[in-house]
């Protein structure tokens, strides 16, 4: 699968969230094989869960596929730019490899605001592919909160 082939299903993931009245943000978990893992959304409100952002329930879900939390060789695909805490919980898992479509000018963590998956400082770093139909992940954003206000 090319990486717009797997943010379109990122995408999809997305739009289910908004059926919960939760922030349209979806992730794809990939194995080393470019196969799907497992996928996930925003949950927040669904599950009045903080942490239940895309990134850490398609984190968990591979993790519990795999039977491992080394997630050594796999790939994440999310549709919007991750924040510190689902940039903490990539480097806590060792995912190699990050494809994010739209920017978070204000909470974003891998190179917005932070770039906690590049610090040198940090045992980890991670390959990131940034604007992988980031306009279309951008544009599903501004309409929710769009309708929101």
């Amino acid at each position: 699968m090319t990486d717009d082939e797997v943010m379109e299903l990122a995408l999809a993931e997305a739009r289910a969230a908004l059926a919960t009245g939760d922030v349209p943000v979806g992730a794809v978990m990939l194995d080393g094989q470019g196969r799907v893992l497992a996928t996930g959304r925003n949950e927040r409100e669904l599950y009045q869960d903080p942490t239940a952002h895309a990134e850490v329930v398609a984190i968990r879900r591979a993790a519990e596929a795999i039977g491992d939390w080394h997630l050594d060789d796999t790939t994440l695909v999310v549709t919007l730019e991750p924040c510190v805490l689902c940039a903490g919980a990539i480097l806590a898992a060792r995912i190699p490899r990050l494809i994010f479509g739209a920017w978070d000018e204000k909470a974003g963590a891998v190179g917005s605001q932070h770039d906690l998956v590049r610090d040198r400082r940090l045992p980890h770093r991670v390959e990131v592919t940034t604007g992988v139909r980031g306009v279309e992940a951008a544009e599903l954003l501004r309409e929710f909160f769009e309708q929101r206000r």
